[in-house]
């Protein structure tokens, strides 16, 4: 079935993992194996990027720039109109692709190719609103006002638990600025992103967009750091975990260039005493296996009123024992495999270090196997009883265990909520106004994303995404999250038959 999928993508006959848009470079870089963690087997072998490769690429880049930056920003939108078509047509391959290469269940892989779609749709109505301010100036005779310019290239650094979506999410809004990219896709995930690459040819060929506005540099972590190191590239956008974007800030602090971080999240929901307890269930199931708990907006802790916590811990008990873990092509599955061996590993530590800090299972987890499980990246959801305080709870594993602690008064489940490094996504469950309100003031949630009797997975692209503290504070997709992509410029002028200063300061000659 992949062989078909990869066909109908075009990519069958993959060998380089770099190009410059409509152009594949014969790349000279170390190969890549792309496998499945869904059946263990090995997909195609692509070629990465070599230094002088992206060198190349970032050449053509910044050569395109010069032109496309010219382009009318509607004239650029209508391309990004083109390419949410393209998906459109490609949709159910292209999600099979991801939820083959990456593990997530089959949905939600159709749902990251929709979440394209949706931002896509986002850029062209932001193609026609790129709008600056006026301002009333102190000086007779004189206008000022503010306009923003494209700022060059946008580096972007993509994780595996989104393939795609990021990706498009950076893209989309950069292409309507003004703006050209260079895409370092995961190396876990690179079919998913040349795949990408061929959907968009033909709409870039039939505009005759210039070569290099979208460009792909897959690689190892090696070409991140080229990435992140060159002055060349002015915005470096870089999704992954918190150790990743400290490295990537300091190197990209260092030469005073800007980094757009969206790093790891430690997300809780807040079940109060006037929580509707069976909705309740369905967001914290979903936020905790879904992508089998490989989503930065995962929900990694639940913090649950005393009054309640028996009941709702008996009915996450009963739900966990429904879940059907298996092949996530299968659309009766709910859970699927992690992404490799290694994230096996680190789930089988963070087990065995809440037993070490106290903590007790009451949903026992562990890996599974048999035929249906060959590739060994099947592990069970688990629910573990714990306290805020241990030094797992603390740490974000990308795995599916759920923590879950009690609390008695709503300012301590605040506190509770907010005591941990990270500050990406949050949620409450209450039919109480008072307790909303609360949550969502300035001595509630102080993460970048606050929900109500909804989960902490998932977003709609129309507000922005990101969060806080380690989170790394970046914010993109919806809302004002294009100023990102480009430069601020505040213009006055004199239209007068005079000079006079500002702060009225007199300098006659």
């Amino acid at each position: 079935m992949i062989q078909d999928i990869l066909q109908q993508l075009h990519i069958s006959n993959v060998n380089s993992g770099v190009s410059t848009g409509t152009t594949w470079l014969d790349a000279k870089g170390e190969n890549i194996q792309a496998s499945s963690p869904v059946d263990g087997r090995d997909i195609a072998g692509v070629k990465a990027a070599s230094r002088a490769d992206y060198d190349a690429v970032v050449e053509k880049a910044q050569e395109a720039f010069k032109e496309w930056r010219l382009w009318p920003a509607p004239r650029r939108g209508e391309v990004v109109r083109q390419i949410g078509e393209a998906l459109r047509k490609n949709k159910e391959a292209l999600g099979k692709l991801v939820s083959y290469e990456m593990g997530k269940s089959l949905q939600e892989g159709y749902g990251e190719v929709q979440e394209m779609i949706d931002i896509c749709d986002f850029a062209v109505g932001l193609s026609r609103q790129l709008h600056g301010l006026s301002m009333h100036s102190e000086r007779p005779g004189h206008r000022m006002y503010e306009q923003w310019h494209p700022l060059g290239v946008t580096g972007i650094i993509s994780a595996f638990n989104f393939p795609v979506a990021v990706w498009s999410w950076n893209a989309m809004l950069a292409w309507v600025c003004g703006d050209v990219c260079v895409w370092k896709p995961s190396e876990k995930t690179p079919l998913s992103a040349i795949a990408c690459l061929q959907i968009v040819q033909d709409v870039l060929k039939t505009n005759k967009v210039p070569e290099g506005v979208c460009c792909l540099v897959t690689g190892g972590r090696e070409v991140g750091e080229w990435m992140a190191a060159d002055t060349r590239v002015p915005l470096i956008s870089a999704t992954g975990s918190t150790r990743m974007g400290k490295a990537v800030s300091s190197v990209v602090g260092a030469r005073l260039g800007r980094a757009l971080l969206e790093l790891g999240g430690n997300n809780a929901i807040i079940i109060t005493a006037n929580a509707d307890l069976d909705m309740s269930l369905i967001g914290c199931v979903f936020g905790a296996v879904g992508t089998a708990g490989q989503r930065c907006t995962s929900t990694r802790r639940l913090i649950i009123h005393e009054s309640v916590y028996d009941a709702f811990t008996q009915k996450l008990v009963k739900a966990y024992q429904q879940l059907r873990i298996g092949n996530p092509l299968d659309e009766h599955n709910h859970v699927g495999p992690l992404i490799d061996k290694d994230a096996v590993r680190l789930y089988q530590e963070s087990m065995e270090k809440v037993k070490e800090q106290g903590g007790r299972f009451l949903v026992e987890g562990g890996v599974l196997s048999g035929e249906a499980y060959a590739s060994g990246c099947y592990v069970k959801p688990c629910i573990a009883e714990v306290e805020n305080s241990y030094a797992i709870v603390q740490h974000e594993t990308f795995a599916p265990i759920l923590y879950v602690m009690k609390y008695s008064r709503i300012e301590d489940a605040i506190a509770m909520q907010n005591g941990v490094p990270q500050g990406l996504s949050s949620a409450i469950m209450t039919l109480n106004l008072r307790e909303a309100e609360l949550f969502l003031s300035q001595a509630g949630s102080d993460c970048g994303i606050a929900n109500v009797n909804i989960g902490t997975s998932g977003a709609e692209i129309g507000g922005a995404f990101g969060g806080e503290k380690e989170t790394g504070g970046g914010r993109e997709s919806g809302s004002d999250a294009w100023k990102n992509y480009m430069r601020r410029q505040t213009n006055t002028i004199n239209y007068s038959t005079q000079l006079p200063l500002a702060q009225g300061i007199k300098f006659d000659l």
